[in-house]
């Protein structure tokens, strides 16, 4: 699907008419309004396309629990429903909502069994404090302009695994976009991956987005014989201080463009068990093995043009370590079925730090730094 290229202020047309003093929990019905849904990109337009609650109903939710309840009041499982969350969600004032139209759980915001979907922050923002959003058996489902931290699977509280974003069990057409997704560490801190992807996962964008201070980036499979995910665009997100996994990639196609990595402390697109990754015009900046197979045997391959290597070391091939480095070459061709546009990699960081994030207005690229 083409894009423009100018900048864009997408915020949906109804936050005007909405009381920012809304009490909190309080579900507030708007009806007639549409989700913020223009510009959905890579992937994501595959597959039939992902436009999430657009032409249904919009409410405000101020609290976790109150999410659940949009949920579960829908007609259906599939009735379109625009959510917009402003405040902070914790533990505290997520419990469960029971429903024909859901199937929610406390500690956790569940979107499970359900389609039709958006989730975007709002007003003053909207922060998942310690608490996970976990997609399952779902599609078309956007998320939109919102914070997720410090997500633990093991400590206190625990939330989703250890996942910021966690996706798994026959999901299908997601798109993210200008979230900020951050850790305070890595798994023996209690955290584990910031954007995860599992189980029959596929069609999924990642766009405009901040990952931080993790030990894991994301993963696509769990495990070396888990190779039912595909169809995944990573672009214009800015991934800072973080171990490994930007992502891991285990079988399934990808397509990474236009990213900004900082500080990849062990290594970063870790391309294995087939996989296939379409790497264009990144910038990679003061890391270590930024590219290629790590940790196995298990081969993966991709195709790189245009990417740019600032302070990049490279450690030597071995058994289990092939380093794409530092001589970038492509192994593989992959084709990718719609239209995007490339900025040019030296303007990636500028272009990064202007636009990818919540907070930003939901800001694109116009193609100049």
């Amino acid at each position: 699907m083409a894009r423009g290229r100018s900048v864009a202020l997408r915020l949906h047309a109804a936050l005007a008419t909405m009381a920012l003093a809304a009490v909190t929990g309080v579900v507030l019905s708007v009806p007639e309004a549409s989700a913020a849904t223009g510009g959905v990109t890579g992937y994501a337009t595959q597959n039939g396309g992902t436009t999430g609650g657009t032409g249904g109903q919009t409410v405000r939710a101020t609290t976790g629990t109150a999410i659940h309840a949009a949920l579960c009041g829908r007609a259906s499982s599939s009735t379109p429903i625009t959510i917009e969350v402003q405040g902070t969600i914790n533990h505290g004032n997520t419990s469960k909502v029971s429903g024909g139209s859901c199937n929610t759980a406390a500690g956790v915001i569940e979107l499970k069994e359900i389609s039709n979907v958006t989730l975007i922050g709002v007003g003053s923002g909207a922060v998942f404090d310690q608490l996970g959003i976990h997609i399952r058996k779902s599609s078309n489902i956007i998320i939109q302009n919102v914070t997720v931290r410090n997500v633990k699977k093991s400590g206190s509280p625990t939330s989703n695994g250890g996942d910021a974003i966690g996706m798994e069990s026959d999901v299908h057409n997601i798109w993210v976009d200008h979230v900020d997704l951050e850790a305070s560490g890595g798994e023996s801190e209690g955290y584990d991956g910031l954007f995860d992807l599992k189980n029959n996962t596929r069609y999924v964008t990642l766009s405009y987005s901040t990952l931080r201070n993790s030990g894991r980036g994301g993963l696509v499979g769990s495990s070396e014989s888990e190779l039912s995910n595909s169809f995944i665009t990573y672009h214009h997100n800015l991934y800072e201080n973080i171990d490994s996994r930007t992502p891991l990639l285990r079988g399934g196609v990808a397509h990474i463009y236009n990213n900004h990595y900082v500080k990849l402390n062990e290594s970063g697109i870790n391309s294995r068990a087939g996989a296939r990754a379409k790497v264009d015009n990144n910038y990679f900046e003061d890391s270590k093995d930024v590219l290629g197979t790590f940790y196995t045997d298990a081969a993966g391959y991709w195709q790189v043009g245009g990417n740019i290597l600032d302070n990049v070391t490279w450690s030597s091939p071995g058994s289990e370590n092939n380093p794409a480095g530092p001589d970038l070459k492509s192994n593989t061709t992959v084709g990718i079925p719609y239209s995007y546009t490339l900025d040019a990699a030296g303007c990636v960081p500028d272009i990064v730090a202007r636009t990818a994030g919540a907070g930003k207005g939901l800001q694109v690229s116009d193609g100049g730094c």
